[in-house]
């Protein structure tokens, strides 16, 4: 056994040992970073993408980028860490697309087929109906990200307002227009005002 495997296993809670200490000897593996985080990740991109393919893709993209930063991270929440990693790659990857318009691809064109959840499972990662998710890609990406932070993954506003870089009083604004724009698109759907209110419950 190595002294990293002895160092780690002397602390419990796999990654929760290395963000309480920053001890590089704890420094999580892939397969652990993967493993413990992973569907919440997951979780968190769906909901802010609204479909399967950007979800996979950030998804990839936060634990790369988690993986290459490790030796860079101080102590703190890696959790919130996490999120903030994986918001703002969603963020990027919005702003990338509205400056590069490509033209659509043939009809026949298609990804390779991944070895992926099936829909019903997918559904079931996201926890969202399909109403509830239209209405949250109807918001602009940065009320889409604020909301989803505070009424599904449960961040304060304190805790958005440093995983967005912006100020609280804009956190509170975003989630304000956010919650109403997607109370008047469920109630436009059918939906009862007291179910809509509901975001993330």
């Amino acid at each position: 056994m190595s002294n990293h495997e002895a160092s780690a296993e002397s602390v419990p809670g796999g990654t929760a040992g290395f963000d309480a200490t920053g001890n590089d000897m704890l420094m999580p593996s892939w397969d652990e970073l993967v493993r413990e985080h992973a569907d919440r990740v997951y979780r968190l991109a769906y909901r802010l993408s609204g479909n399967q393919h950007d979800a996979e893709d950030l998804t990839q993209e936060t634990f790369i980028r988690v993986f290459r930063s490790l030796s860079n991270y101080r102590p703190g929440t890696f959790e919130g860490w996490l999120h903030r990693i994986t918001t703002n790659l969603f963020l990027d990857m919005v702003r990338r697309r509205n400056k590069i318009r490509m033209e659509a691809l043939p009809e026949e064109y298609d990804r390779v087929p991944a070895d992926t959840p099936d829909p019903q499972q997918i559904y079931a990662d996201a926890n969202l109906d399909g109403d509830l998710q239209a209405a949250l890609d109807s918001l602009s990406p940065e009320f889409r990200a604020a909301v989803v932070l505070c009424d599904i993954e449960g961040l304060s506003y304190e805790e958005i307002a440093a995983t967005l870089g912006v100020k609280l009083g804009t956190v509170r604004s975003r989630i304000h227009r956010g919650r109403q724009t997607i109370r008047d698109f469920l109630l436009a759907r059918g939906h009862s005002d007291r179910r809509s209110v509901a975001v993330g419950h």
